[in-house]
């Protein structure tokens, strides 16, 4: 397994870095992560690398880098966080979504027989993005952990299919709101997590929930195996 630092050219004239992963052998396609509001962390680091590991062609897009490069925050720098997502605009999100799919999709074309489908997904504010990518590029699923921000958009809807992991003790995404995002999204599958929270895929985070997070995987790496290949 092979991991470098990429740069990203978009439409609009920005460049964004991505953490690009090689698995060993061939791979069957490619699965872009995106990052909760703390930045591409050591965590999101890991978990690209965990998906490359699955066989697939895996890239992190540093989504931040349009307010200030490199940054990584630690998990109680809530507020900070928060105000970086705010002060983002979705459109910038979205040229930034469809340079980083380009980019993948010419790194998979690079190796011989590669698979060619790409799945998105993400965590927290990413897992909202997974969605946001759903909505608005060609990638062929999208997988989104405890997303909140999806109900913003809710009047756009999904290309592809769309995997949804919610945790029912998740105090920023209560029960009447995984139903208005279920009502939103007809013909996608949701889990909700019974003894999970916000975060509860997160091990550096006190809400990590070992088993439901194994769960989640499972279904997600099933997901991706019926829809990428």
């Amino acid at each position: 397994m092979k991991n470098k630092t990429i740069s990203i050219s978009t439409l609009d004239g920005h460049k964004l870095d991505g953490y690009l992963v090689h698995p060993e052998g061939t791979p069957k396609g490619g699965v872009i992560v995106l990052q909760e509001i703390f930045g591409v962390t050591s965590h999101i680091r890991e978990v690209t690398e965990g998906f490359a590991r699955q066989g697939y062609l895996t890239l992190a897009p540093a989504l931040f880098d349009r307010l200030k490069p490199g940054i990584e925050l630690e998990y109680t720098a809530i507020e900070a966080g928060i105000d970086l997502m705010q002060k983002l605009k979705l459109e910038e999100v979205a040229e930034d979504l469809k340079a980083t799919v380009a980019a993948l999709r010419r790194e998979l074309a690079a190796i011989p027989g590669a698979g060619s489908k790409i799945g998105a997904v993400g965590y927290c504010w990413g897992g909202s993005i997974a969605d946001f990518a759903a909505c608005r590029t060609d990638i062929n699923a999208a997988v989104a952990y405890y997303g909140r921000a999806t109900v913003g958009w809710l009047d756009e809807q999904p290309r592809c299919p769309v995997l949804y992991h919610f945790g029912a003790l998740d105090p920023l995404i209560p029960p009447e709101l995984v139903q208005q995002i279920t009502a939103g999204r007809p013909g996608q599958t949701v889990h909700v997590y019974a003894e999970a929270g916000h975060g509860f895929n997160c091990n550096e985070r006190h809400e990590f929930h070992a088993a439901s997070a194994e769960l989640a995987l499972q279904r997600t790496l099933e997901f991706f195996s019926r829809h990428l290949g």
